[in-house]
């Protein structure tokens, strides 16, 4: 696992970053063009070492994933589904956050998007909760879930 080190340039105020700031880098690390794939150790720098990814795999299912694990799937996903050949997006469509001191929990309804393969855009839901550690905001959780009839999208993260 690849730690963040601090440096002379990392303590400047110009390059800190919100909460908010890294749970919007996150889904921007992990959208990418075709013929290209996720920086893996810019995505890694966002989490605590011990973080926890608990993913949606099935209407049933539901993985636990460390960071390495959480990387490892996207990237098995990646090769799977043939996606560098047309890249891939998850985009924010809607967020609610609580900050308070140095946590921070977030809501976010996204479109996940495989362009041109016909399936059209699958909405989630992702539950982040972040800590502010040695200065900057690290993700110690995400928690997804894909909404459905009878799991539907949360009225806060509806229009």
């Amino acid at each position: 696992m690849l730690l963040h080190a601090q440096t002379d340039e990392s303590n400047n105020p110009k390059n800190q970053h919100s909460a908010e700031d890294v749970v919007d880098k996150l889904y921007d690390l992990v959208t990418f063009k075709k013929g290209t794939t996720p920086n893996w150790e810019k995505v890694k720098s966002l989490f605590i070492e011990e973080a926890v990814i608990v993913l949606r795999t099935s209407w049933e299912e539901a993985s636990i994933l460390s960071v390495d694990d959480f990387v490892d799937d996207f990237i098995k996903f990646i090769e799977n589904s043939n996606v560098i050949e047309t890249g891939f997006s998850e985009t924010i469509l809607k967020k609610e956050s609580m900050i308070l001191g140095d946590i921070a929990t977030f809501l976010v309804l996204y479109e996940a998007l495989i362009p041109g393969s016909g399936r059209p855009p699958q909405k989630g839901v992702d539950s982040f909760s972040l800590i502010k550690k040695n200065g900057e905001w690290k993700i110690i959780s995400i928690l997804n879930e894909i909404p459905s009839e009878m799991n539907p999208i949360p009225v806060s993260l509806m229009d």
